[in-house]
């Protein structure tokens, strides 16, 4: 995707163009019976969450992988030795182009840092492969815009690696939640408290591993020399690559925000906080963060806090609705009503039951299967929704600003946040025009 190809992205969609999947979402959540149909499936980026989702993908009945690609051979031959010992022998790429021509690749998976996911997953649409991509959707605002049109444009069907959208449990939470027996709901609360996130120490720069093709993993990242600290996981706290903890478990627990209130653009966002827990660590993103979007008659508030666990209700992630009778607390594991008083009947822990992962990659090839595109759990418009959203609250703290959104113009009032719209695109790459 280099310049001589298309150019940036010129006319922005706007945050509630994207929205709809946010109000529609309840009712997506059926996997239904699964067809026989081979699927061949090839997997980008095969570490981390790519690799957990692969192995979820290979349970669905008639799914085979066909391709493996990593920039890092040494994730690559490790990964391919283990499917090796499932009699599962795939092709091995090092550049993703080299895999999307594969005649005997039908869907990809996308588990690349997030920088990669746009390039990717519009030069997927292009060679008519499905796609299940990784959250969150883009790195940018200008990014989430080019892959709903991509995907609009070839008829694909997108699936983002949202799993809580198909868990039972946070579908009966948001029934409950729009109800209105919580009474008037005033506050939402969305959190990460991550306490296994500890302090990166400042390493020196160096020469990259044997094996990794550090400039192709750069691609649209500023050239820089490598640093273990910016590499495989660690790369999510780094502006270059990701949007730390905002990005990362923002899009997860905000969605759910959302479309318990069948919100779509705030009027405000504002945000604040910084590196108080390790600030002469290496991260770039904030290891502690508030931001609050405000509604008409409610407030949205996300907190993420590294290194600690103790978060609000007793729990290190979750989403609460703060109503005038009670609130409702909910997370991975369940969910349960507060009561104010005796306002309302306390609900004891419903507890989740389901395999969210598995769930959502057998929603996905159902899909494949059907081209049912509305069956999707997350399908790319509501992905781009809450990317968009989360990357919001990162603009108001790297301005320092409350920021006010235009859905017209589909950019901001401020002239700072503006330019942070689209990510900085480098090495003769560009944000691709659809």
């Amino acid at each position: 995707m280099k310049t001589s190809r298309r150019e940036f992205l010129g006319t922005m969609t706007t945050l509630a163009a994207t929205a709809g999947a946010a109000k529609a979402f309840p009712g997506t959540f059926s996997i239904g019976t699964q067809q026989q149909k081979a699927i061949r499936v090839g997997l980008i980026g095969a570490n981390g969450m790519g690799w957990s989702n692969l192995n979820s993908m290979l349970k669905v009945p008639g799914v085979q992988c066909t391709a493996l690609c990593d920039v890092d051979a040494n994730v690559l031959n490790k990964r391919a030795g283990e499917l090796k010992t499932r009699n599962i022998t795939p092709k091995l790429y090092a550049k993703h182009e080299e895999l999307l021509a594969d005649p005997n690749v039908d869907a990809v998976i996308i588990g690349t840092p997030d920088h990669w996911h746009c390039l990717i997953m519009v030069d997927a649409c292009v060679a008519g492969k499905d796609v299940y991509v990784e959250k969150p959707l883009g790195n940018s605002i200008a990014e989430c815009n080019a892959m709903v049109a991509a995907a609009a444009k070839y008829n694909r069907m997108v699936q983002v690696g949202q799993w809580q959208r198909s868990q039972q449990h946070f579908r009966d939470a948001m029934d409950f939640v729009h109800s209105g027996k919580l009474g008037k709901i005033r506050l939402v609360k969305a959190w990460a408290y991550q306490g296994w996130m500890k302090s990166i120490p400042v390493k020196p720069d160096g020469p990259a591993p044997e094996g990794v093709d550090y400039t192709r993993w750069l691609g649209p990242a500023r050239e820089r020399p490598f640093n273990p600290n910016r590499f495989h996981f660690e790369f999510r706290w780094f502006w270059d690559y990701a949007g730390g903890l905002m990005t990362d478990w923002g899009v997860h627990m905000l969605d759910f925000a959302l479309i318990g209130m069948k919100a779509t653009t705030p009027k405000s966002i504002m945000a604040t906080g910084g590196k108080f827990a390790y600030p002469n660590d290496a991260a770039e993103t904030p290891d502690t963060l508030t931001t609050v979007y405000e509604f008409d008659d409610f407030t949205v508030q996300w907190e993420h806090a590294n290194g600690i666990d103790g978060g609000p209700y007793g729990r290190n992630h979750g989403v609460a609705f703060i109503g005038n009778f009670g609130t409702l607390v909910v997370d991975r594991g369940g969910w349960e009503v507060i009561p104010e008083g005796e306002r309302m009947e306390a609900v004891p822990l419903q507890k989740s039951k389901d395999n969210g992962l598995d769930m959502h990659t057998a929603n996905f090839i159902e899909v494949v299967r059907s081209r049912r595109l509305e069956a999707l759990n997350a399908p790319v418009t509501a992905g781009a929704h809450i990317a968009i959203f989360s990357q919001m609250g990162n603009i108001a703290y790297r301005t320092g600003e409350k920021i006010y959104w235009n859905a017209q113009k589909g950019q901001f009032s401020s002239d700072a946040a503006n330019k942070l719209l689209a990510a900085d695109y480098h090495n003769g790459y560009r944000i691709p025009k659809v």
